[in-house]
């Protein structure tokens, strides 16, 4: 029963008939420290005293506070045009988290991540293997307030929320994370990407397995690569069951 209504789902993606991967992507060492572009060098390593202040003062809030604290925040220019701060949804102890780009409309308008035409794609994404928003699941974005006209966020945007992701993170603990874009993986890596070439090697945040794949908003617009998106969830969903297994002796 499960394997048809996952074959419904992958239908519904554009990738049925239902394939397999003939030989699983090789999971690479986890990237070691790469060159920084000078923008990212500068935010990490001229961050001033009031910035790390913040930081450090983030990181020891619970749930309760980090809502508030996002609500109130004023840390970039985004504050100036959203309609309200967007913390994420999900299972507060999930296993997985899915990381976006930032709100868009309609998330801006009602206060959770993923709700609008993207939101129903990564929904199907996720039945694809097996998962279910709010079930042992969590989303979150990069950046908490929407960019005008939905564009990509700034360094200095990714920088100023980067505390609030940490945070959520370190509260969660969650076994793996899913990197849903350029600008997720640059928040999560603290560096310069590509998502082609990270795809199907094993990334690291802090000791937690990191997957990158693409964003669901990407694939509405290039749907030739959810074939592609699919390979990085079998990939993810492989290294979760792997983590299951006991330690050799």
């Amino acid at each position: 029963m499960m394997t048809q209504r996952r074959d419904g789902v992958l239908r519904e993606l554009g990738l049925a008939p239902l394939w397999k991967l003939r030989v699983p992507p090789a999971a690479a060492a986890p990237a070691g420290a790469a060159e920084l572009s000078p923008a990212a060098a500068t935010a990490a390593t001229d961050a001033a005293p009031a910035d790390a202040g913040r930081a450090a003062a983030i990181a020891v809030l619970d749930w309760d506070e980090l809502r508030r604290s996002v609500a109130e925040c004023r840390a970039c220019e985004l504050c100036r045009t959203r309609r309200q701060a967007v913390l994420g949804v999900g299972d507060a102890q999930a296993d997985w988290l899915f990381v976006g780009e930032g709100p868009g409309a309609e998330e801006d308008e009602k206060g959770e991540p993923f709700v609008g035409q993207a939101g129903r794609l990564l929904d199907a994404m996720l039945a694809a293997i097996d998962l279910q928003r709010g079930k042992g699941v969590y989303i979150a974005n990069a950046v908490k307030c929407r960019p005008p006209d939905n564009r990509t966020p700034l360094p200095e945007e990714i920088s100023a929320c980067r505390p609030y992701l940490e945070r959520q993170i370190e509260l969660l603990a969650p076994r793996l994370i899913v990197a849903l874009g350029r600008p997720a993986a640059q928040a999560l890596l603290a560096r310069e990407v590509k998502i082609a070439a990270l795809r199907g090697s094993l990334q690291d945040y802090r000791g937690v397995p990191l997957v990158v794949s693409y964003h669901p908003a990407y694939l509405l617009r290039t749907p030739s690569d959810k074939a592609k998106a699919w390979e990085d969830l079998c990939f993810a969903r492989a290294t979760f069951r792997q983590s299951d297994q006991p330690a050799a002796p």
